[in-house]
């Protein structure tokens, strides 16, 4: 089957929230931050209570039957809503969410041949979108600083975001609007944080080493704050910074925005 296309021409389009387990857990005032974001643009937001984690760190931990599990539940919740015509996307706050749904939900299914997930993805695959993406691709916003422009901002570019989706002008886009085209340029911007879910837990001395090369490139730029679009890497840049005692922390995109780009 054809998967069903974003109608972007709907005067109110309604969308699905997922807001990452770690958002939901650590950090509601991303997700609140965000539905603030969406809803300011006219769209309308539905937030099922049903969904859980997207699976992502089961599956990177090899547990694929968890794994599974956790897909099923994201597939049972969502696709019927796009199905039925409940909502036209799914917008995710995470770089990584938006990944794992998109691509290696594939691959779980390679594993464990479903006719009906296989359908449920082919639903949801071409209609999740990350927030900046959809933001940007889909509603075509554009940022007016609420107050003066924001100063010494820069941006770090999440790995599964930039590798695994291929994003990077959107929130750049965005984020220039919000300091007068004066994004910093961070050193080395590209280069992984060093967070990487588990593998921080696995390789704690080449995470904290990575997350301190990070740190000193922030200095070196002159950065106050840094924008991301993962919790993940937001919670490791900050307890680096924290406990080197820079002054700089990292934000999530969707906080910065919601604070400082709208009336």
């Amino acid at each position: 089957m054809t998967p069903p296309k974003p109608n972007i021409d709907m005067p109110n389009p309604t969308v699905g929230l997922f807001v990452s387990c770690i958002v939901d857990v650590l950090y509601p005032k991303v997700g609140l931050a965000t539905e603030k974001l969406l809803v300011s643009q006219g769209v309308e937001v539905v937030f099922p209570q049903e969904q859980t984690c997207c699976g992502q760190p089961a599956f990177n931990a090899g547990q694929q039957k968890d794994s599974l599990a956790l897909a099923k539940n994201f597939l049972n919740t969502f696709a019927p809503m796009i199905e039925e015509g409940e909502i036209s996307s799914i917008v995710v706050p995470s770089g990584s969410c938006a990944a794992m749904i998109k691509h290696s939900y594939a691959a779980i299914i390679e594993k464990y041949p479903s006719e009906e997930m296989s359908r449920q993805h082919q639903t949801i695959e071409h209609n999740t979108y990350e927030l900046s993406e959809y933001l940007v691709e889909v509603l075509g916003v554009e940022i007016t600083p609420s107050h003066t422009p924001l100063e010494n901002v820069a941006y770090h570019p999440c790995c599964h975001l930039l590798r695994d989706l291929k994003i990077d002008q959107q929130p750049r886009q965005l984020l220039e609007k919000l300091t007068d085209n004066k994004l910093l340029n961070l050193p080395e911007a590209e280069t992984c944080c060093g967070f990487g879910g588990l593998f921080s837990l696995w390789n704690e001395e080449i995470s904290v080493e990575m997350g301190l090369r990070k740190a000193s490139n922030l200095k070196a730029c002159g950065a106050e704050l840094v924008a991301v679009s993962d919790a993940g890497c937001m919670t490791h840049l900050n307890g680096i910074l924290i406990k080197e005692g820079h002054s700089c922390r990292a934000i999530h995109i969707a906080e910065l925005i919601a604070d400082n780009g709208l009336d």
